[in-house]
C-alpha cells in the first residue's frame, strides 16, 4: 500500500494497531503498549521503515521523562530498608549480565542479539534503548522482540504463583508491613496540655524551641480564656492551655516540656480559620518552614501539616516544600486570600508545562553523554546519550529548582510526554528490525527463546533468594522489588491486586531507577566484547 511509505502515517497506523492489539488481555495478561513495537516487526518486515529522527526524539523524550519521574526515589533509595532492595535488584541485574556473557561464549550469539535478549527478558526498553546506541546493530532489537514476550509472562507469573508455592501467608506480611510502616511514618495527631511547668512559664515559644526540641508544633494558645493563634513571640503563662499537633512521640515530648494532657479544647479565634493550600508557587519551593515564617510573620500564619505523596509530615523549622505539597494553615480570614497567593494555591498551574526545563536538560544530558573516561587501551566508557541524559534528568529532578527555572513536571505532562516517546522509539526500532527478524531466526532457532527464558527466570530466583534467606524481606516488599528490578510495569500490575498495601509500589519506586542505570552499565560493558 503506498500511504504506508509515507513514514508519518504509517507511524499512527502501526500505533493504533498496537494499542489494539496491546489492550487484548488473555487470561488476565496483555502486552499492552509494548505491543508496538511487534507491529512495527511485522510492518519492517514487510518493507516499512520510519525515518531515523523520529526513534532519536522517542528516544530523548522517553529517556528523560523516565529520569525526572524517578530521580527523587534513585537518590532516596539508600534509606532504610533501600539498601537491601538496591543489593537484591544488583543481584538479578549482574546475574542476567553473566548468563548474557555465558550465553555468547557458550551457544556462539553474536553480541547484539544477545545484549537484546537480556534487555527483552528484563522488559527494559531504556536498557533497549542503550543497548542500539551502544552497537548500532538491529541485532539488538530482534533479540529484545524475541525474549520480551516471556519476559512479560514470566514475570507476571512468577511473583503471582511464588507465595503459593513457598506456602507465605500474605494477610501476615500485610499486618507486618503496616507495623514497619508506622513506625517510619507514625501518624499525626493533637492532644490539648496545660502549662505547668516552672521552666516554662513566661517564656516565648521562640525561646523554647518548641519544634525543634519535641519535632510537635503548637497551633494555638488560650491565655485567660481566650483562643490566640500563636507566633514565635507568644508568652505562655501557668494556666495556659496549649493544642499541639504531632505524632505520638513528638505529642509525648511536648508533654513532659509543657505539662498534663487535657480534654478541654480550644476554639478557633474569632475571624480566624483554617484551610488546605496547594503549594504551586515557584519561589516557595525547595525553601524551609523556618525561612517561610519570615515572609508570613505579619499574617500570623501557622503551619500544622503538610501532606506530601499520600503521607501527612510534621513541619519541623528544616522542612522544605515541594511543588504540590498540600499544606494545612491557620490564619486570619483578612489574610488568607494573600497566604494563599503566597503559596499558590493554583492546581492548573501545577498542570503547565514549561518545555525550556525539558530543552535545557536534555541538551545537558547531550554533552554529559559525550564525555568519555579511558581505562587503558582496551575499554572506553561513556555514558552515551541514554545514560547522559537519564543521568542529568535525575540530578535535575533531585535538584527541584535552580533559580527561576523549575525542572520536575507535573504527573500529567510526564506521562504524555513519556508514552509519546515510547511510542515513537518502539516503532522506530521495530521496523528497523523487522526486516532482519526471519533470518536471525532461522539462524538460531528455537535456541533464543530458550535463552530468554533464562534470563528472565534465573535471575528472580536468585533475586528472591537473597531477598528472603539473607536479608528477611517482607514478601510484599521483595514482590515489588522483584519487578523493579525486572523494569516490569505489567509484573507490578500483577502485585497490586494482591494486598491492600503499597508495599510493591514503594519498592518497585525504589529499585526500579536503580535497576535501570546499572543494566545501562552492564550493558555498556557487554558491548565492549563486540
Amino acid at each position: 500500500m503506498e500511504y504506508l511509505q509515507q513514514g508519518y502515517f504509517a507511524l499512527f497506523v502501526i500505533i493504533c494497531l498496537g494499542y489494539i492489539i496491546g489492550n487484548a488481555k488473555i487470561k488476565g495478561i496483555s502486552l499492552d503498549i509494548s505491543a508496538i513495537i511487534f507491529v512495527a516487526l511485522v510492518f519492517g518486515h514487510y518493507g516499512v521503515v520510519m525515518p531515523s529522527i523520529i526513534e532519536k526524539i522517542g528516544l530523548i523524550l522517553f529517556v528523560y521523562t523516565i529520569g525526572i519521574q524517578a530521580g527523587p526515589g534513585f537518590f532516596d533509595s539508600f534509606k532504610k530498608q533501600g539498601r537491601t532492595l538496591v543489593v537484591m535488584a544488583t543481584v538479578v541485574i549482574i546475574s542476567a549480565s553473566i548468563l548474557t556473557y555465558l550465553a555468547i561464549v557458550l551457544f556462539n550469539i553474536e553480541v547484539p542479539v544477545a545484549i537484546g535478549l537480556l534487555t527483552g527478558a528484563l522488559t527494559s526498553t531504556p536498557g533497549l534503548a542503550a543497548a542500539i546506541e551502544s552497537t548500532g546493530s538491529t541485532g539488538v532489537s530482534i533479540g529484545y522482540g524475541i525474549a520480551y514476550p516471556f519476559g512479560v509472562i514470566g514475570v507476571i507469573l512468577f511473583v503471582r504463583l511464588y507465595p503459593k508455592f513457598t506456602r507465605i501467608n500474605l494477610k501476615k506480611a500485610e499486618e507486618e508491613y503496616e507495623k514497619s510502616s508506622e513506625e517510619s511514618f507514625p501518624e499525626i495527631s493533637f492532644k490539648h496540655f496545660v502549662v505547668e511547668n516552672d521552666n516554662v512559664a513566661g517564656k516565648t515559644i521562640g525561646e523554647l524551641r518548641v519544634r525543634t526540641m519535641t519535632q510537635g508544633v503548637i497551633s494555638r494558645v488560650k491565655t485567660k480564656g481566650e483562643p490566640q493563634v500563636p507566633s514565635s513571640n507568644t508568652v505562655l503563662n501557668q494556666g495556659d492551655i496549649i493544642k499541639a499537633v504531632g505524632t505520638e512521640d513528638a505529642l509525648n515530648k511536648v508533654e513532659l516540656l509543657i505539662g498534663s494532657e487535657t480534654k478541654e479544647e480550644i476554639p478557633l479565634k474569632e475571624g480566624y480559620e483554617i484551610q488546605s493550600i496547594l503549594v504551586s508557587n515557584a519561589n516557595v519551593m525547595n525553601k524551609t518552614i523556618k525561612e517561610i515564617y519570615q515572609w508570613t510573620a505579619t499574617y500570623n500564619v501557622t503551619i500544622t501539616r503538610v501532606r506530601r505523596s499520600g503521607i501527612d509530615i510534621t513541619p519541623t523549622p528544616n522542612l522544605r516544600l515541594q511543588m504540590g505539597d498540600k499544606i494545612k494553615i491557620s490564619c486570619s480570614k483578612a489574610h488568607m486570600q494573600m497566604v494563599t497567593k503566597i503559596f499558590g494555591g493554583n492546581s492548573k498551574k501545577l498542570s503547565d508545562t514549561n518545555f525550556f526545563p525539558i530543552a535545557a536538560g536534555i541538551v545537558l544530558g547531550f554533552f554529559l553523554g559525550k564525555f568519555s573516561l579511558n581505562f587503558g587501551h582496551s575499554f572506553t566508557f561513556s555514558l552515551g546519550l541514554t545514560g547522559g541524559v537519564l543521568t542529568v534528568a535525575m540530578i535535575l529532578s533531585r535538584i527541584g529548582k535552580t533559580g527561576p527555572i523549575i525542572w520536575s513536571m507535573s504527573g500529567g505532562a510526564n506521562q504524555l510526554l513519556r508514552t509519546l516517546g515510547l511510542m515513537f522509539f518502539l516503532a522506530g526500532v521495530g521496523t528497523k528490525a523487522g526486516a532482519h527478524i526471519v533470518s536471525t531466526f532461522n539462524e538460531y532457532g528455537f535456541t533464543l527463546f530458550l535463552v530468554g527464558g533464562c534470563l528472565t527466570l534465573i535471575p528472580m530466583i536468585l533475586g528472591a533468594a537473597v531477598a528472603r534467606w539473607i536479608f528477611k524481606v517482607n514478601v510484599l516488599s521483595m514482590l515489588g522489588a522483584l519487578t523493579g528490578s525486572m523494569t516490569s510495569t505489567p509484573g507490578l500490575a500483577a502485585v497490586d491486586p494482591m494486598t491492600e498495601t503499597n508495599a510493591p509500589s514503594i519498592a518497585y519506586a525504589t529499585v526500579y531507577p536503580v535497576a535501570m542505570v546499572l543494566l545501562i552499565i552492564c550493558v555498556q560493558i557487554l558491548a565492549s566484547f563486540g
